[in-house]
């Protein structure tokens, strides 16, 4: 899923291109759209959203205009339930999933009359938004709010990975134990994780709890 910088940029060029001031509501509720659609057309559960019925010519993108602009109030308040959301989920940024998922408060505006005119409901329209955001069948997922798996990591990463603390980390790169990089030009290292494997021994059978020790720091 999108994050809302994307659902924003739109906004902004909508509302700069045609010479406003303030960037609105229905903006935002576009920017989230387009952002999302292919070919021009969103699926948004049992609802089919052409951007051409909003005047939006998706094989023209906008380019933005010049001038000052800013939030409307409006906007600012559902950035803010947007943000609610998004922690709620423990993502570890906001959406345009949550942005659409915030609209569903509104009453006002393009989303309200959407909402009129084809019989939404709040209900239906966060279920909609949580569909949307679904990962494909197949398709790789992992936990909300965490990052892909990085190969190189600082050793205070490395020693959380092995569950030691970072001074027993930094004295296992000192003896050789463990390779460690360091950053061209600088004193910073970082450790592969596969090479974390290094200072791992295998137990042998009874051999659990014979000399184990308290870990110091």
């Amino acid at each position: 899923m999108k994050d809302a910088e994307s659902a924003a940029s739109f906004a902004l060029a909508r509302a700069s291109s045609g010479s406003r001031e303030e960037i609105g509501a229905d903006d935002l509720l576009l920017g989230c759209f387009a952002s999302l659609a292919q070919f021009g057309i969103l699926q948004l559960g049992p609802w089919t959203l052409d951007l051409e019925a909003f005047g939006i010519d998706w094989l023209q993108p906008l380019e933005p205009g010049k001038g000052k602009i800013r939030y409307a109030e409006p906007v600012l308040e559902i950035f803010s339930r947007a943000a609610r959301i998004a922690r709620a989920e423990g993502a570890a940024s906001v959406g345009v999933d949550h942005l659409l998922a915030a609209f569903a408060a509104e009453e006002s505006g393009l989303a309200g009359e959407l909402k009129r005119t084809r019989g939404i409901s709040s209900a239906s329209w966060r279920a909609a938004v949580a569909q949307l955001a679904r990962p494909a069948p197949g398709k790789q997922t992992r936990e909300p709010g965490l990052r892909p798996a990085r190969e190189y990591l600082t050793p205070e990463e490395a020693a959380e990975v092995l569950g030691v603390h970072v001074q027993t980390l930094r004295a296992y790169v000192r003896s050789g134990k463990l390779p460690a990089h360091r950053l061209a030009g600088e004193r910073a290292i970082r450790i592969r994780r596969k090479d974390l494997e290094a200072v791992l021994e295998r137990v042998a059978p009874g051999g659990v709890g014979k000399s184990e020790s308290p870990e110091r720091p």
